[in-house]
């Protein structure tokens, strides 16, 4: 089979994107990493790809303050690279799928959607909202893009307990833990053709 050419979308310091390098490069998923953007200048994750000699390429927020014109300069980009799929990593900006990227871009979410998610939720916020609500599970989820926050068709998710001693750092990191598992395995079903989107609903194929 061949490699699924991907490009992946981040604004921090790209543990995602590792985890993705990680599992390339020992074999366990059919994919290549083509271009890494980021919404942010000097992060992590731009660093990551450089070490890998791929292009690594930052298209500041801050920069173009219009959404329209933020996704006039991402989708630049990316008209330069013959990618498959977009996977979105950590991003914190809108991103438009304007067509050519309808049913191939996916996001991941720190929670079950759609529970706590939207606009306003994202990072540390998302956790420290779980705690504050009293709910005893969470998780993490990956999803279609569509033209709203958080709210694609969903692909896989993962439950997570949330402990009576958790702090956001310690419930964080297993809700990271749950990503790792689940964005590698969301890549490798569309890389398969595994996937197929009926109306809110994603069907397996396997």
């Amino acid at each position: 089979m061949s490699e699924l050419r991907v490009a992946v979308l981040l604004s921090g310091e790209g543990t995602s994107l590792e985890n993705l390098f990680e599992r390339i490069e020992a074999g366990n998923l059919p994919a290549r990493i083509e271009v890494v953007i980021s919404s942010k200048t000097d992060v992590g994750g731009l660093e990551r790809a450089r070490q890998r000699g791929i292009p690594a390429i930052a298209v500041p927020r801050r920069e173009h303050p219009e959404v329209e014109d933020f996704n006039d300069a991402l989708h630049a980009v990316l008209d330069r690279y013959d990618v498959e799929l977009v996977a979105l990593l950590g991003f914190l900006s809108p991103f438009e799928t304007r067509g050519k990227f309808d049913g191939r871009t996916i996001n991941v979410h720190p929670a079950l959607i759609p529970a706590f998610s939207g606009q306003g939720f994202y990072g540390s916020r998302v956790h420290q909202a779980v705690l504050e609500s009293g709910v005893t599970l969470t998780g993490a989820t990956v999803h279609f893009v569509d033209g709203e926050y958080d709210h694609g068709p969903i692909i896989l998710q993962e439950a997570v307990e949330v402990r009576a001693d958790d702090s956001v750092q310690s419930l964080a990191a297993r809700v990271q833990a749950a990503e790792r598992r689940l964005v590698p395995e969301a890549i490798r079903l569309f890389a398969e053709g595994q996937l197929r989107i009926e109306g809110r609903r994603v069907h397996r194929l396997d």
